[in-house]
């Protein structure tokens, strides 16, 4: 079982490094056929979400039943029924209803929820009676809704524990975790999960970062080792690999370095295996594989629900947005054809979540004919390629708003660090020349406006220096994320960014 702190998470049950890959680099049929883990903590917590709804549903249905043969109150039913749904998800709680382990198991999994059902609804009925409420009178009601939800609830059980048979037999089930280092730490980190049969714990891979390509096919304790750090950064990439254990002695500093600069540039958990307590990595947390301890040198920026009220929140607001908007935006485009020939909507191609490409849509600003996707000339003040109504486009930021529809297809963000273009310089080296962990801002969506934007780097970059702060923001946002802070970003970008106030 791994934990994160004292917090039970999934645990590991991962396809072996000979089943999920042929050779380092390779992209054979074994790579394609490896499919995306399931997070018991997701799980968990869908679950969770999914015994609300139906409590609440059985509650509404059992009150609408009750409605036709009698007059009711629904203003205090509703609020029998909001307490009963909470009662009953505590309840299923306090009753391991939601442990990991017992999912798997059909009939305790059922009798937990029932007992916890059945437990919420006497905690109504005592209160009902205190209150001097007639017990007959909500029998029949109660009694509907307890039966309901109890279908409900065991409808939910059954399906998910038919689902973990099978996720389990595809090897869907937990974390994808590989190691770095083949020496004597990660022999024993090897040993140890090896001989823990029972927790199913096995690895998608072996790196080695020393690897150079002799020790190909040559194997680590039954585990083929796939390569090197470069490799394990596109295996992250493209077999879907969640956590990496990196198993090197922490006086190797410039190794470890060297392995934690790359691994940074994706969106992974990295954990270190420690040998002793020589190196101060100053405040970490901790994870717990059986009984070993890892240290935790970096975490994915939104795991879990965070990620999950990301998402919520960027398609509900996006969909309102584009509601709102779209006869602003059929006005922009009428006025776009009618100042220049061309079509109405920029394409670009940029760099989005995980470093993959996406296909950026602006409102068209440049004249057609001088158009540059690539940005390989940045635009400057009184710059002639650009159109009348372009400029006033890009001063007020109003060329961005076709960019809720990339939201709304979830390749972008409303607010995150911005997308930049393939050739975009500082001066004149690349951004990701001139700024040392420039990829580390892809590490979340990209946003239509970001916390840089907001405080004034955006623009024209003609120095190392402004694209050095712009990225210093943008992973500032990444480690502080939260709702309320991308809602003062939104409010500041209506209130500044359109004004041109942050132009330049």
């Amino acid at each position: 079982m791994m934990t994160r702190g004292s917090s039970t998470t999934a645990s590991v049950a991962i396809a072996d490094a000979t089943e999920t890959s042929e050779m380092p680099g390779s992209s054979g049929p074994l790579r394609e056929r490896v499919r995306k883990t399931v997070s018991a903590a997701i799980v968990t917590r869908l679950l969770m979400a999914i015994d609300g709804a139906a409590v609440l549903a059985a509650g509404v249905a059992a009150l609408h039943w009750e409605a036709t043969r009698t007059e009711i109150d629904w203003g205090a039913a509703g609020m029998v029924i909001a307490l009963g749904t909470v009662l009953a998800i505590n309840a299923f709680h306090l009753l391991g209803g939601y442990r990991f382990a017992r999912l798997g198991r059909l009939i305790e999994a059922v009798a937990s929820v029932a007992l916890g059902w059945l437990l919420s609804l006497g905690v109504l009925v005592a209160v009902a009676s205190l209150a001097t409420v007639s017990i007959a009178t909500l029998q029949p009601w109660l009694a509907v809704w307890f039966a309901g939800g109890l279908g409900l609830l065991a409808s939910s059980r059954l399906v998910l524990s038919l689902l973990l048979v099978r996720w389990k037999r595809e090897g869907r089930l937990g974390e994808r975790v590989a190691v770095v280092g083949t020496g004597p730490i990660a022999r024993r980190l090897l040993i140890h999960l090896n001989g823990r049969s029972g927790t199913a714990m096995r690895v998608a891979g072996i790196y080695d970062d020393q690897h150079d390509g002799h020790s190909m096919g040559v194997r680590c304790l039954g585990h083929r080792i796939a390569g090197d750090v470069d490799d394990l950064v596109a295996d992250i990439r493209r077999l879907g690999i969640t956590t990496v254990v990196v198993a090197l002695p922490l006086s190797a500093d410039l190794r470890l370095a060297a392995v934690l600069n790359k691994l940074s540039m994706v969106p992974v958990d990295v954990r270190l295996c420690p040998d002793g307590f020589g190196l101060q990595l100053g405040r970490v947390g901790v994870s717990h594989v059986g009984d070993m301890t890892l240290l935790n040198v970096m975490d994915r920026p939104l795991r879990d629900w965070r990620r999950v009220a990301k998402e919520i929140e960027d398609r509900l607001l996006a969909a309102l947005i584009l509601t709102l908007i779209a006869p602003l935006m059929l006005f922009i485009a009428t006025l776009i054809k009618l100042d220049s020939p061309g079509p109405v909507f920029f394409r670009q191609k940029r760099y989005g979540f995980n470093n993959e490409l996406i296909e950026v849509l602006k409102f068209r600003t440049m004249h057609h004919a001088a158009q540059d996707p690539n940005a390989e000339q940045l635009t400057r003040r009184n710059d002639p390629r650009i159109t009348r109504i372009g400029a006033f486009l890009r001063r007020t930021s109003i060329d961005e708003l076709p960019q809720f529809l990339n939201v709304l297809r979830g390749e972008m963000s409303i607010v995150g660090p911005r997308p930049h273009a393939l050739a975009a310089k500082a001066g004149r080296l690349l951004y990701q020349d001139a700024v040392r962990y420039y990829d580390s801002r892809h590490r979340m969506k990209p946003g239509i406006t970001g916390w840089a934007q907001i405080n004034g780097w955006r623009g024209e970059t003609d120095t190392v220096e402004q694209i050095r702060k712009r990225v210093e923001h943008d992973l500032y946002y990444i480690e502080n994320w939260s709702i309320a802070l991308d809602l003062k970003i939104i409010i500041r970008t209506v209130f500044g960014g359109f004004t041109g106030r942050y132009a330049y």
